[in-house]
């Protein structure tokens, strides 16, 4: 049976990603709708090679659909999310509104697959922050292999995780500062361009940001509570593609090349790591755009730290920290035969 899907907020950057990776999954697809604000209503939008007209949120039927995946923002998901899943149809979220539902799974595929059948309490799936994604899916084998005591990272994380407005902000002031002419920070507490800002989201009573304690909680709740996070998120100015530097302490001695075979054939993820090469043999956020695969570079041990190793981890965070992963959880929907709309 063919699969309908209703994508909201088709036209910002998380939304033409979803309907980009949809067109190319092996779910059978029925009909799509591109949902949005009345603002862009009738925008049109690709969807393989198909366009598709955007239609009012406020007015769609979504008894139309089997699934919605759902990229506009928390806001909107709280008001909207439940209407949806009220219809039957299964909502799979890409904001922060329902992670820490303790009725609401948090998934992503290639770590705890198993949790998204607990959907049916609220009819919604959530979407794990995008570095947390990446990190899970690096952190994963190592911990069924040698388990995780302690995680401290650091992130460098690219202004498109903040949204199109962001991007558009470090184009300008970049342009602006060649130019004489360069602009206020308006997205961002600082100048983005050619500079590194050690906040995103805001500030909580302890002194971390939000964006970090979501890498905390978010990964405990997915990983389990015996692993412990320590971030520091940072934000820098590249466009596209997370990066992360992870120290991982583990209960149980694993070398780095042991670690590196592992992750070798765990799903998900890409080595490239050579690290006795005169090349540089490593990969960065311009060279992950458009790629499937959490990508794992730089494995080794930390000479300060017993059963600990160090290792690179980067990502395109439109696509697996956002668009795909989401994509991945409905095809586990599909075929694990779980709608019952």
């Amino acid at each position: 049976m063919a699969t309908n899907f209703a994508i909201v907020g088709a036209t910002g950057n998380v939304g033409t990603e979803m309907l980009e990776i949809l067109s190319e999954s092996d779910i059978e697809v029925g009909d799509v709708y591109a949902v949005a604000s009345r603002n862009s209503l009738g925008r049109e939008v690709s969807f393989g090679d198909k366009t598709l007209k955007c239609v009012d949120l406020e007015t769609f039927d979504f008894n139309k659909v089997h699934i919605a995946l759902m990229s506009a923002g928390g806001e909107i998901s709280k008001k909207w999310s439940p209407k949806i899943a009220a219809t039957g149809a299964v909502v799979i979220d890409n904001s922060s509104a329902w992670r820490m539902d303790p009725d609401v799974p948090l998934v992503v595929p290639e770590v705890n697959a198993d949790a998204v059948e607990g959907f049916y309490k609220k009819n919604i799936i959530a979407n794990p922050n995008c570095s947390t994604i990446q990190m899970v899916v690096a952190l994963k084998p190592l911990d069924d292999r040698a388990g995780i005591k302690r995680v401290v990272v650091s992130t460098y994380q690219s202004v498109s995780g903040a949204g199109k407005k962001a991007m558009d902000e470090l184009w300008l002031q970049t342009k602006g500062i060649y130019t004489n002419s360069e602009l206020p920070a308006i997205n961002f507490p600082k100048r983005i361009a050619f500079n590194v800002i050690p906040q995103i989201d805001v500030f909580m009573e302890d002194g971390y940001t939000k964006e970090e304690w979501k890498m905390k909680v978010e990964t405990m709740k997915i990983l389990g509570s015996h692993v412990k996070v320590a971030a520091t998120c940072v934000r820098v100015p590249t466009f596209v593609g997370h990066a992360e530097a992870i120290n991982v302490e583990l209960k149980s001695e694993l070398s780095a090349d042991d670690a590196r075979a592992l992750l070798r054939e765990s799903p998900g993820l890409m080595v490239i790591d050579q690290p006795d090469g005169e090349d540089a043999n490593y990969i960065t956020p311009i060279e992950c755009v458009g790629e499937f695969a959490t990508f794992v570079s730089r494995i080794r041990e930390d000479s300060t730290q017993d059963n600990t190793l160090d290792m690179w981890v980067v990502s395109d965070n439109l696509r697996k920290g956002a668009a795909l992963n989401t994509v991945q959880i409905a095809e586990l929907l599909v075929h694990r035969k779980l709608l019952k709309k």
